[in-house]
């Protein structure tokens, strides 16, 4: 006789997902696949993203903010392509000891984030991992047909601006690992948040759709994710370093210690968006980027070549150890 009882597997994701997958097309979590049906006249824009224990998160940190970070980091990329959330996959790979009190702040902290950016559960896996935790999310959103905002689509003459600020998290990470900046509680508090919950520009996806000419978010570090996209487009680009955007925070680490400003610009995890934009195009870019009340500064132009350069205040070129964060 077989035994029809649901495995240890199915009580898991009865008990902690089912609850989050919405959407008639996940089937309740019941099925081996769900479906959906991409909004007329749009295409699909897919993404996928991980985050491990020990590289992307400390071990220690709360299950409600590693939740919260791998579903951000990708949003952060739809963002950028122009794209509204879907929704999305999520494969979890977990050691022996994780117990049901870390499942169910996890699930908690998916929970809230999935109604904030309405991007609902659709399925995905949980396998037990002999290493540290990992958690991948595969997440799909849609555009209107051939308006999906591309890398490589970057022209000489274009504005190159970027959201909010810059290098908060990388200097957040630094407070992590024993910095030891004369900071107030709040600044501390900021830096630190940063880096362990990012917020992904949504709210400027639309604004980048209509008037950005090439766009990608910042992950690995504004200099080197910048060089990428000049890479790509066949471009070059000029930065005027004292005007990329920098919190309160940022700015007093960085007076009490200028070495940080290269950790700053590239350290990476700020996931902002970095955009090109025509020149005919600025002021209507400005104006749609105030109405989604996302701060967006101007730091730099694209031109023809090859390569990019930051330079000072005074037009001096920076040079940098490194341009970016690579795992590899």
């Amino acid at each position: 006789m077989s035994d029809n009882k649901a495995s240890a597997e199915d009580n898991l994701i009865a008990r902690y997902f089912a609850p989050l997958a919405t959407d008639p097309g996940a089937l309740g979590l019941k099925d081996d696949a769900a479906f959906i049906k991409p909004p007329s006249g749009c295409e699909l824009v897919l993404k996928a993203d991980a985050v491990v224990s020990g590289i992307h998160f400390f071990a220690d940190d709360a299950p409600d903010t590693i939740a919260g970070k791998a579903l951000r980091i990708n949003l952060s990329d739809l963002a950028s392509k122009g794209a509204k959330p879907l929704g999305l996959l999520l494969t979890l790979a977990l050691p022996k000891d994780i117990g049901e009190d870390w499942l169910a702040a996890f699930a908690q902290g998916l929970r809230e984030d999935i109604a904030t950016y309405k991007c609902p559960l659709f399925g995905g896996d949980t396998v037990r991992s002999p290493g540290p935790v990992m958690v991948s999310v595969a997440m799909f959103g849609s555009v209107p047909d051939g308006m999906m905002v591309r890398r490589s689509t970057a022209k000489p003459g274009d504005k190159v601006f970027v959201s909010g600020s810059i290098g908060d998290s990388a200097l957040g990470l630094g407070l992590r690992n024993g910095a030891t900046w004369q900071l107030t509680d709040a600044q501390r508090e900021h830096l630190s948040h940063r880096y362990l919950l990012p917020l992904p520009r949504t709210s400027l996806a639309e604004t980048v759709l209509h008037y950005a000419s090439a766009a990608m978010d910042v992950s690995d570090g504004l200099a080197g994710d910048l060089a990428k996209l000049c890479r790509v487009s066949g471009v070059a680009a000029t930065i005027d370093a004292s005007r990329v955007p920098l919190s309160a925070a940022a700015k007093a680490v960085i007076a009490a210690d200028p070495a940080a400003f290269e950790t700053a610009i590239t350290g990476g995890d700020d996931y902002e968006i970095l955009c090109t934009v025509a020149p005919a195009k600025v002021d209507r870019f400005r104006v749609a980027a105030m109405a989604a009340k996302v701060a967006v500064t101007e730091i730099g132009t694209i031109g023809e070549g090859e390569g990019t350069v930051f330079r000072d205040g005074q037009g001096a070129p920076l040079s940098f150890k490194r341009n970016s964060f690579s795992h590899f």
